[in-house]
């Protein structure tokens, strides 16, 4: 077996140089995670410093390190997969996100840094009552330790076991096989953890800015190499034209949507709505429809990701950085669906396959959709760039483990520890409970990622499927609970049970609907639930009075949210009981996710209506001042120039 293993690195196309480069990157990470984190002046670090970074992030720290926390081997390896089987039209994932920060960053953090948040349980605890804070918090701590950390982990591993020509190879130690991909599991674990378990959230933010340069510059690069080398066999020159001649040759293959932003729905093509791109893609829902809960609940009410925000220098750095990460997520459909279009290319494109394994240029295969990305880096990137590449997928997947060891610890030692078993526990203890924590954590998960990981084809869309069954509830309990002052704790624990008994619910009832919609389904299910609990409450105390501008302000545009929302429905039930050409047009773009839609105008509407309106709220409602909700010209700007790059790239791709 070590010959395999001998056999296996001296085919895979590295070079010592390209060893060199990665670990180089490694020791200079690692150093750089140590630095940052020492002692200043001999002091001990407080909670604030190890948890909190001391509140010491820009917005461009802020920005790097969202997207290093966010971009990992679920996008590198599954969205690439994705987009090798279904086109690029998963590219709403990342594209979608770039406008839910920009909300993110206007209505949602403010709001939280103004009430000194530490963790999201806390913020649900302040707001509902402990027993909603304690539920929530166990159940991210076994999100992230036997979901978030094992399949970032599996995926990562598998790719490297890939790139590095180690697929399914073992080592002999005695008698005793040992899995190279278990190994290469250990070592990832390892890496993230030897600095950010000791330096908290300072090492994992500074060392995320390094990162993200790994990540996003090393994507960019394996990308226009894979599209370079393949250029001559396409009949021309360069990266760019490559690309136009990838795009022009699946344009012509009947029913491809593999460069549409939008996917209709083909039945004549797919009588099995199972075997259709639209059915993990299903059209305009993925610019209106329920992809928003998932967006929303992941970059704002998701620990790893929202804890770079809180730790920011003040509301405005974090506003900026949200920004910032917005114009970065735009990026990340060209480092990762444009790589795994090409691939599909190359691989079912008999004239192109053979001319390019003729001249001895393709070396192992794609199998799975999930092994797109790896074959284009030990295919196409050259001697130094391989390394290169090879270091940004490592970095993405280090970066997104070091994020969540220390969202896990955060999370248990201030959520569960602080406030249930020691609460005069000194700053010290706090930071030494933290890191046993984050090592508990990463020795869980290394016994836990066997069991629980196995061979899915799409990884990506596996995940996003099964958080949302978690997002509807997620949604509905923390934006109703930050904004309408009705909103009760009895509400919030039905709701986060229902969001899981609906959500399966509906996929036994529906098994032939795209999950998308059915989230939006949930979601509607969920709202009559929560406000129908939260009105019958019979712990209401008199409201906060508000002034008469703000009255008036509000209930100006309910009423104004009102009348859209019933336009929304009325479009959509029309045009989904119409058998006209135009209606049957629109139900394959999946117009019924305008549902989702009108449910939202329709909620914003009786949150306002009754901020308003009603005399009573619940006990512990916050009062929001208006004003954090301002935004000066540099965030205005940078949201604007996220919306018309957005508008260019669907009028483009539609």
């Amino acid at each position: 077996m070590e010959n395999s293993i001998m056999q296996g690195l001296a085919n895979n196309g590295f070079k010592p140089v390209d060893y060199v480069i990665f670990f180089i990157y490694l020791a200079v990470l690692i150093f750089l995670g140590f630095f940052v984190s020492r002692k200043k002046d001999g002091k001990e670090k407080s909670s604030n410093d190890y948890f909190l970074a001391g509140n010491t992030l820009t917005w461009w720290a802020v920005g790097a390190s969202l997207i290093a926390a966010n971009i990992s081997a679920e996008q590198f390896i599954g969205m690439s997969g994705s987009a090798y089987a279904s086109g690029i039209a998963v590219a709403a994932y990342e594209l979608m996100a770039a406008i839910t920060l920009v909300v993110v960053g206007k209505f949602i953090l403010p709001v939280m840094i103004k009430n000194k948040v530490f963790t999201i349980p806390q913020f649900l605890t302040n707001r509902y009552n402990k027993g909603v804070g304690l539920a929530f918090s166990i159940f991210w701590l076994f999100l992230y330790v036997f979901i978030n950390l094992t399949s970032v982990a599996w995926l990562g591993a598998l790719a490297i076991e890939q790139i590095l020509g180690l697929k399914g190879a073992v080592l002999m130690v005695g008698s005793t096989e040992i899995s190279v991909r278990f190994l290469i599991i250990i070592f990832l674990y390892l890496v993230a953890g030897v600095y950010s378990i000791y330096g908290g959230l300072a090492s994992v933010a500074w060392t995320d800015v390094m990162q993200v340069v790994f990540l996003v510059g090393g994507g960019l690069i394996t990308a226009f190499f894979a599209l370079k080398t393949i250029a001559p066999h396409l009949g021309v020159d360069g990266a760019i034209p490559a690309l136009g001649q990838v795009m022009e040759r699946l344009g012509d293959i009947p029913g491809d949507r593999h460069f549409n932003l939008v996917v209709e729905r083909q039945a004549d093509l797919f009588p099995n709505i199972a075997d259709d791109p639209y059915f993990t893609l299903p059209g305009i829902v993925l610019i209106v429809g329920a992809m928003w809960l998932t967006n929303l609940g992941y970059w704002g009410f998701n620990q790893y990701i929202i804890q770079k925000g809180l730790a920011a220098k003040n509301i405005d750095e974090a506003k900026k950085g949200l920004v910032f990460a917005g114009f970065l997520k735009i990026l990340i459909p060209f480092i990762v669906c444009i790589p795994g279009v090409c691939a599909y290319l190359i691989w079912n494109d008999a004239d192109l396959h053979n001319r390019l394994l003729g001249e001895g240029l393709l070396s192992g295969s794609i199998n799975i959709s999930d092994d797109a990305y790896p074959f284009l880096i030990r295919n196409f990137t050259p001697v130094v760039v391989k390394g290169l590449s090879f270091a940004a997928l490592t970095a993405a997947v280090i970066s997104s483990l070091a994020s969540m060891f220390n969202s896990t610890s955060t999370i248990f030692t201030m959520d569960v520890y602080h406030q249930f078993i020691n609460k005069n526990a000194t700053d010290r203890t706090l930071v030494k409970v933290g890191r046993i924590t984050a090592v508990s954590a990463l020795v869980i998960a290394l016994i836990a990622i066997y069991p629980i990981m196995g061979g899915a084809d799409q990884a990506f869309q596996i995940i996003q499927e099964y958080s949302g069954f978690v997002y509807p509830g997620i949604v509905v309990i923390f934006s109703l609970g930050l904004l309408w002052k009705r909103s009760s704790g009895t509400a919030a624990i039905v709701t986060a049970i229902s969001t899981f008994v609906f959500s399966i619910l509906f996929k036994l009832l529906m098994p032939n609907t795209p999950f998308l919609i059915r989230m939006g389904y949930v979601f509607f299910v969920l709202v009559i639930l929560f406000v129908g609990l939260s009105l019958l409450s019979k712990k209401p105390v008199e409201a906060a009075k508000l002034d008469n501008e703000t009255i008036a302000t509000q209930l100006k545009w309910s009423k104004i949210l009102f009348a859209v929302s019933a336009l929304c429905y009325a479009l959509g039930a029309i045009v989904m009981l119409c058998n006209a050409d135009w209606c049957i047009k629109l139900q394959n773009l999946g117009f019924e996710g305008i549902f989702f839609l009108a449910t939202v105008f329709l909620v914003l509407g009786i949150y306002l209506t009754s901020n308003a309106k009603d005399k009573v709220q619940d006990p512990k409602a916050i009062n929001i001042d208006l004003s954090l909700f301002r935004t000066n010209n540099q965030f205005n700007i940078g949201a604007y120039g996220i919306i018309i790059l957005l508008a260019i790239l669907y009028i483009t791709l539609w």
